[in-house]
């Protein structure tokens, strides 16, 4: 014994220097106390259940054994008796009928002289029954409930058989017994109490819900018993079967939805994260009480019950309820949101049923889902409707305030290059990030369906997006001295353009890198161009209003004394152009081509117009250089912009005219003008008579033959560069005169 104990004290004193082998662990002394304390006490627990039920067996059957062999011998004895006498006696039997009824009759009142003594005793016995109920000691109640169920039970037999029909006797009994009934209920009322209270009592106080479990299992073998002697004699005692074993399941079912239900801290209206708080609160209560359960309370009911598989249903049973109830009630989109993304991933995760310390025990996998897909499906549908509800709202509301700020007197913002920009793109793109990071939450697909929702809502916010630019536009035109930024502001919007498109490829890359372009998608990127093109056109037209007046002053007589129109068009367009290279790549480089075009264009329009015609070589001569002059100033103007290859081509139409009119011998005419049309095949025969009208030495039969002749031979048009001359019409006499009439 001291062996034992020296070695006990040697492991204990191993186990506690391996707790404590860093100074840290000191403060946990605690806590490896009191879990020490739970292990021992759960021990001792199980050694008391084991003993007491072996010690209940073993004096139940020693008593069984010593009762088997006595009647083994009264038995032995009564038969040989009876054998002998059957021998001596067999012709007189038929005449001792009256001896047999006697017989009985002594039986039946010996059983009754047996069970004096018990029924005098009944008041007594339900009074200490009563009181070890109040004191609950559940065992020691339950015996004496048993030995009271029994004497009832015995003498309401005997009455059935000797009177089956006589119940006047069998109501005298039960009158007699009326109170067993109200203790056997007393004691049902103690027993679900302590299992309604099961996770307290079975950390506190293990043996009370051993005991429990054990004076139900007796009444399970009563009822068994019972039940099989029912079917033998027809009898059954009143109260029988009580089916307490059900009865428990029942209890322990509606402690757990009852535990469930009651975890909502706060009201809805009292606070709008009511919804998290519950659905953590839930969280937590079912994975301690589910570890609790493994841990502790299996311990404390039979193998074949499968407790913790038991309890495992119970709480998803619970759950699943509880959250379906959730559901009926009027939530909100982010409420939708926290419920899908609890429901999908978090009550599967190591966070809660999928924790480590229980995957041992069950299989997650074979849990039905806590809601159906159809109410899945419809709380998806109703998310998606008041995102799409909500979104809209937001896209309108951020668009109007974009709106306000294009009257300010102030400049737009500029990123970190320089480019002017609204806070627009990244106001919308927030919206979507917010709700695409929330959908990809709850599941990969309807992340992607949330992704086209917000592109189908982008391409329609896009179309508002370029009416409320034209509408911009249009203002402008009735006053152009407001928006003081007009044109500031409409850089951003061409600007804001170029950051949807990249917002957009963003998005997409993070959220469905997998995702195939749809319609939306080419409608974005079309409708984005369309606007931005139509900015461009916007400022263009700005810069050529305030050109138009010394536009008109081109190839006049004014112009040919001597004007300095071109000078101012060069200036302003560069003036315009410090700004416009606040646009970004590529609308910055169109645009400056396109207005290189639209000068050229316009400045051959000027010729084409036929506003002057020369008197005489010197004036052809003067007015070719100039023109020439000219084209180069363009020329240095819009490389210095960055025009792009088409520059020369462009400023070269003007030289190429130039040179028309500078030709001095009119016999080489003709292949001047041939030399005109090889370089610009898209230039057609009125220009050409444009052109020699303008020249005003060319006769009515050169003009005829030389149009002839370039009819004949008339050069085919490549393609490879925009046609120039296809923009540009000749006025017809009757349109030049409307034309003045009109100034």
């Amino acid at each position: 014994m001291e062996e034992t104990s020296r070695e006990a004290v040697a492991t204990a004193v191993q186990r506690v220097a391996g707790m404590l082998q860093r100074s840290d662990q000191l403060d946990k002394v605690e806590q490896y106390r009191r879990r020490e304390a739970r292990k021992k006490a759960s021990v001792e627990a199980r050694l008391k259940a084991a003993i007491q039920s072996q010690l209940d067996g073993v004096r139940t059957g020693l008593t069984q054994l010593h009762s088997a062999l006595l009647d083994v011998k009264n038995i032995q004895n009564s038969l040989a008796d009876v054998s002998k006498d059957w021998r001596q006696s067999i012709n007189t039997i038929e005449n001792l009928k009256d001896v047999k009824d006697a017989v009985v009759q002594h039986s039946q009142l010996a059983s009754a002289v047996e069970n004096l003594k018990n029924i005098f005793s009944v008041p007594e016995i339900v009074a200490e029954t009563q009181q070890v109920i109040e004191q609950a000691e559940l065992l020691q109640a339950h015996r004496k409930l048993m030995e009271l169920e029994c004497s009832r039970d015995d003498l309401m037999y005997e009455q059935y058989r000797m009177d089956s029909k006589n119940t006047s006797d069998m109501n005298l009994i039960s009158i007699y017994f009326e109170d067993v009934q109200g203790l056997s209920d007393e004691l049902a009322k103690q027993l679900w109490m302590v299992l309604q209270r099961s996770m307290l009592t079975v950390r506190r106080d293990p043996t009370m819900l051993v005991s429990v479990v054990r004076i139900i299992e007796r009444e399970e073998k009563i009822d068994r018993r019972m039940v099989d002697r029912k079917k033998q004699t027809g009898f059954i005692p009143p109260g029988r079967p009580k089916r307490w074993k059900d009865k428990m399941f029942q209890v322990l079912e509606a402690t757990v939805s009852t535990r469930i239900e009651g975890t909502q801290p706060v009201t809805k209206e009292a606070d709008k994260m009511w919804l998290v708080r519950l659905l953590e609160i839930t969280r937590k209560y079912v994975l301690d009480d589910l570890l609790v359960v493994k841990n502790l309370m299996v311990q404390c009911f039979p193998p074949h019950y499968r407790t913790f598989n038991r309890f495992f249903s119970l709480y998803h049973n619970a759950v699943s309820s509880r959250v379906q109830e959730l559901v009926s009630e009027d939530l909100e989109a982010n409420e939708i949101v926290s419920l899908l993304t609890w429901v999908l991933n978090t009550y599967k995760s190591v966070e809660m049923m999928g924790h480590p310390d229980l995957l041992s025990e069950c299989d997650i996998n074979q849990l039905e889902p806590l809601l159906p897909q159809e109410m899945v499906d419809d709380l998806l549908g109703k998310y998606v409707k008041t995102f799409t509800s909500n979104i809209t709202g937001w896209l309108r509301k951020a668009l109007e305030t974009d709106k306000k700020d294009w009257h300010k007197d102030v400049e737009p913002e500029a990123d970190q290059d320089g480019y002017y920009q609204t806070t627009l793109p990244a106001i919308v793109f927030q919206m979507f990030e917010q709700n695409l990071q929330v959908a990809a939450q709850i599941d990969g697909d309807f992340k992607e369906q949330v992704l086209k929702l917000c592109l189908k809502q982008m391409n329609t916010f896009l179309i508002r997006y370029r009416e409320q630019a034209l509408t911009y536009k249009e203002e402008h035109l009735r006053d152009r001295q407001l928006p003081q930024c007009y044109v500031q502001y409409m850089i951003a919007v061409i600007n804001n353009c170029q950051t949807f498109k990249e917002s957009v490829t963003s998005l997409k890359r993070k959220y469905a890198p997998s995702l195939e372009s749809t319609d939306s998608d080419g409608a974005i990127d079309k409708t984005l161009n369309e606007v931005a093109k139509e900015g461009c056109q916007f400022l263009l037209d700005e810069v050529f209003l305030d050109l138009e007046h010394h536009l008109n002053e081109l190839l006049t007589r004014k112009w040919l004394a001597g004007s300095h129109a071109v000078d101012t068009i060069c200036m302003t367009v560069e003036d315009y152009f410090s700004d416009f290279n606040k646009i970004k790549k590529p609308f910055n480089q169109e645009m400056t081509s396109e207005a290189l075009r639209r000068v050229v264009v316009e400045y051959i329009q000027a010729v084409m117009q036929k506003r002057i015609t020369f008197k005489n070589a010197d004036e052809r001569r003067e007015g070719a250089e100039r023109m020439i002059k000219e084209a180069d100033q363009f020329k240095f103007l819009f490389r210095k912009l960055s025009a792009g290859e088409d520059t020369d081509q462009l400023c070269g139409a003007i030289a190429a005219i130039a040179e028309v009119f500078k030709l001095t011998d009119p016999t080489l005419l003709f292949l001047e003008v041939t030399t005109l049309v090889s370089k610009y095949p898209d230039i057609r025969e009125e220009h050409i008579q444009a052109l020699l009208a303008v020249r005003g030495d060319a006769s009515r039969e050169m003009r005829q033959m030389i149009i002839g002749v370039l009819s004949e031979s008339k050069v085919s048009f490549s393609g490879v560069t925009r046609p120039i001359f296809k923009d540009i019409t000749v006025p017809t006499m009757t349109s030049m005169a409307t034309a003045k009439l009109l100034k």
